[in-house]
């Protein structure tokens, strides 16, 4: 297996641009910390897109416009963003007198990197899954005056935040062990948007909101008890593949 950790270094030392890739829904979830300072210590231009617009709330996008400098909020699935996401690009290109430049593209895993490289080229030149750790090795696309370097998700080292890794998809819905406590612990991160999404009763009670989901998606075992597990990885599966427009009350 290759370390992924020596590739993202290598793209940070090559590039001449960083790009750090978002999740318009989970911002604060998705900064990488430790890849921003190791940017810093290279002091290369770093501009921050907010992938998944189209799923996020507008008002919150809102506030991070003030709050992010140098950021670009696109949607890549519906090619929103992307000119200006280009036009940014070649504008820091010219200040550092680059005709052809080097872009390097960093992030989380599942947030949406490939996707972000495929909108700016105008074609599916990068693979791309749902499936969390996708890209293995680095990927090189040239588009036009851009050479878009892709790299592997990476996690900070120390970081064992596993309702986080569940959020934004870097622990893969079919490979987690307990998806009734996370999506539990989602419903209380996020009131009522599950049960919105599902148009079921909210509940003080988190089992019994699942127990709801499940009855209502005719989810059971072979002795026909209501199946929760397999719905709570149904709700999972539901939330990282982007179906649920995502409002924080």
């Amino acid at each position: 297996m290759p370390n992924f950790w020596n590739i993202v270094n290598k793209v940070i030392n090559d590039a001449d641009i960083l790009l750090m890739i978002l999740d318009a829904r989970m911002v604060q979830e998705t900064r990488h910390i430790e890849l921003e300072g190791k940017i810093r210590k290279k002091e290369k231009p770093l501009i921050y897109v907010l992938n998944k617009s189209d799923l996020a709330d507008k008002h919150v996008l809102e506030q991070y416009k003030q709050k992010i400098p140098n950021s670009v909020f696109i949607s890549a699935k519906q090619h929103k963003g992307t000119i200006k996401l280009r036009e940014k690009i070649m504008i820091i290109a010219s200040r550092l007198g680059k005709e052809n430049v080097k872009v390097g593209i960093l992030g989380y895993p599942n947030v949406g990197k490939s996707s972000v490289i495929n909108a700016l080229k105008g074609r599916a030149a990068a693979k791309t899954s749902s499936i969390s750790g996708y890209t293995k090795g680095l990927q090189k696309i040239k588009s036009g005056r851009i050479m878009l370097l892709d790299t592997p998700g990476v996690i900070p080292y120390k970081e064992r935040n596993i309702l986080k890794h569940n959020m934004i998809g870097t622990i893969d819905y079919s490979k987690e062990k307990d998806p009734d406590i996370i999506v539990m612990m989602l419903m209380n991160e996020f009131p009522r948007l599950i049960e919105k999404y599902y148009d079921v009763n909210v509940h003080s009670d988190k089992e019994k909101t699942l127990e709801s989901i499940a009855k209502k998606k005719k989810m059971l075992s072979k002795g026909s008890e209501l199946d929760i597990k397999r719905t709570s990885t149904m709700i999972l599966k539901d939330w990282q593949t982007g179906k649920m427009k995502m409002r924080k009350s």
